[in-house]
């Protein structure tokens, strides 16, 4: 497995954020769990408890995603890195509660069962995947390259690398 890391750093590095972003992502999908179905169970609608128990989800992926996941990428602003970890998880949130209320609304299933297998399992793991390609692209962008490092993290200076085809 060493061998294959070296010869692939980019893919183990990915692997890496994967492994952290499901870390992270498994703790806020259990706190996200057992605050929607305590807001349920305790006789709140449907939706509100869901935009509810995402929203306390998205304040510890937050915390974890950006001082863990992604901590060896660009600091861009606490400021920017969070409207855009709003934004990012407000689109998330859409997908998620779009696959329950396709459920409740379209399709009628509006037991307990329905309700977490459409909102907590097809939801979240769409919108699971939305954020991670959203949080590496735009909220926690790479590192800008330099130029003494090239495209490729070369240290080779300009002059010594192959020619480029006119």
């Amino acid at each position: 497995m060493r061998d294959f890391a070296t010869r692939h750093p980019r893919l183990a590095k990915l692997a890496a954020e994967v492994g952290k972003f499901g870390s992270v992502g498994a703790v806020a999908y259990v706190v996200q769990l057992v605050v929607t179905n305590l807001l349920w169970a305790n006789g709140m609608q449907v939706m509100a408890g869901q935009v509810l128990g995402t929203l306390c989800a998205i304040a510890v992926a937050f915390v974890g995603n950006r001082f863990w996941t992604f901590s060896d990428r660009a600091r861009t602003g606490y400021g920017r890195e969070t409207f855009l970890f709003l934004v990012m998880n407000g689109v998330g949130m859409l997908i998620q509660v779009g696959c329950q209320a396709f459920s409740l609304y379209v399709l009628g299933l509006d037991g307990p069962l329905a309700q977490n297998i459409s909102g907590n399992v097809v939801g979240v793991a769409l919108g699971t995947l939305f954020r991670f390609f959203a949080y590496r692209t735009w909220v926690f962008p790479p590192q800008p390259e330099t130029e003494s490092t090239g495209p490729q993290g070369s240290a080779l200076p300009e002059d010594d690398r192959a020619p480029r085809a006119q």
